[in-house]
C-alpha cells in the first residue's frame, strides 16, 4: 500500500468524449466495461508494452480490475483500472490505457476519462455517492483537478466527488 502513495497516478486525461474517438477520423465508438480475467493476462503484460504489472495487481484480493473495450470488439483492451471499494469510497489504484492510446500518435482519445467515470459510476452502485480517491503524481494535480474537476487535499490526495462524478458518467454513461 505505501508504494501506491509513494507512486501516484500519471494518467493523462487527453480529452472527455462520449465514448472513445478515432484520433483521426473523429468517429464515436461505443464501448463496455467489464472485468479482466486470468486469461486477458498476456495482452496486458510489460512484454506488449503495458507499464504495470497487471498479474500483480490482478493477485491483490481487494481490488478489481477493470477493462475498457469496444462494444463488438471484446478482444481488443482499450485500457484498463484497478479499483478498490472502501467503506464510503471507491479507491482508483492504477489506470492505463493500451500502449496504442498513448502518446501522440494515439488511436483513441477519451479512454482514461472512460475509466475514470466509471469508478464514479461504481461508487454511487456502491452507495458511496460518486466519490472516488486517489494520489496524483505532485504535476498532475492542476490536471486533474481542471479536467476531471477533482478536489485536491493535502499532499497529493485526490477527491472526485458527487457533483463532479456526475457530470463524468452522464458523458459517459448517458443510455445507462
Amino acid at each position: 500500500m505505501k508504494k501506491d502513495k509513494e507512486m501516484g497516478l500519471d494518467f493523462i486525461v487527453d480529452k472527455l468524449t462520449n465514448s472513445i474517438e478515432n484520433v483521426i477520423t473523429g468517429d464515436s465508438f461505443a464501448t463496455e466495461i467489464s472485468v479482466l480475467n486470468h486469461n486477458e493476462l498476456k495482452a496486458v503484460s510489460k512484454k506488449n508494452g503495458w507499464l504495470f504489472n497487471w498479474k500483480e495487481e490482478l493477485s491483490i484480493p481487494e481490488r478489481d480490475i477493470y477493462k475498457l473495450t469496444i462494444v463488438n470488439n471484446p478482444n481488443v483492451i482499450q485500457g484498463l483500472i484497478s479499483l478498490e471499494v472502501k467503506s464510503d469510497h471507491v479507491y482508483m489504484h492504477l489506470v492505463e490505457s493500451n500502449p496504442f492510446n498513448k502518446g501522440n500518435s494515439k488511436m483513441y482519445a477519451g479512454v482514461p476519462g472512460n475509466l475514470v467515470a466509471f469508478a464514479c459510476k461504481l461508487s454511487f452502485q456502491r452507495g458511496h455517492d460518486g466519490n472516488v480517491a486517489f494520489v496524483s503524481k505532485s504535476q498532475l494535480v492542476e490536471h486533474y483537478k481542471k479536467t476531471l474537476e477533482a478536489s485536491h487535499y493535502k499532499d497529493r490526495f485526490m477527491i472526485i466527488e458527487t457533483k463532479a462524478a456526475l457530470k463524468l458518467i452522464n458523458k459517459y454513461f448517458k443510455n445507462h
